[in-house]
């Protein structure tokens, strides 16, 4: 029985994964059509996209994989000295999920900066 579910597990994987990216390119290709239907010329359709992107996207995945890291860090360190099997998760959402907040922080602040130097210009 442990081979069975051994074997469908990485099928399943995949099919999610599979599931997940098509479903993401359908609503991306529908919001276009959208766009073109609304009758929208190619310039206002960039600017659409353009103001859509978020430029600090991977200063953002920066903090939460180290908040992720240090939880991962800090419960494994703590599990060892305290015989507990519920520190790594404790430690792994709890800082995951202040890395989130920080990131947001940090992300609002910066968004704020950048758009009154363009306003500025």
């Amino acid at each position: 029985m442990e081979a069975v579910i051994g074997v469908f597990i990485p099928i399943i994987l995949f099919l999610v994964i599979g599931l997940v990216l098509v479903i993401s390119i359908f609503y991306k290709s529908k919001e276009k059509q959208m766009l073109i239907e609304k009758g929208l010329s190619a310039e206002e359709i960039k600017k659409f996209f353009e103001d859509k992107r978020d430029p600090f996207i991977m200063l953002k995945i920066g903090i939460i994989s180290i908040f992720f890291g240090l939880g991962l860090g800090f419960g494994m360190m703590l599990e060892k000295s305290y015989s507990g099997d519920y520190w790594i998760p404790l430690f792994l959402f709890t800082f995951t999920g202040v890395g989130f907040v920080v990131a947001n922080l940090v992300g609002n602040k910066l968004r704020k900066k950048h758009d009154l130097e363009t306003k500025n210009l």
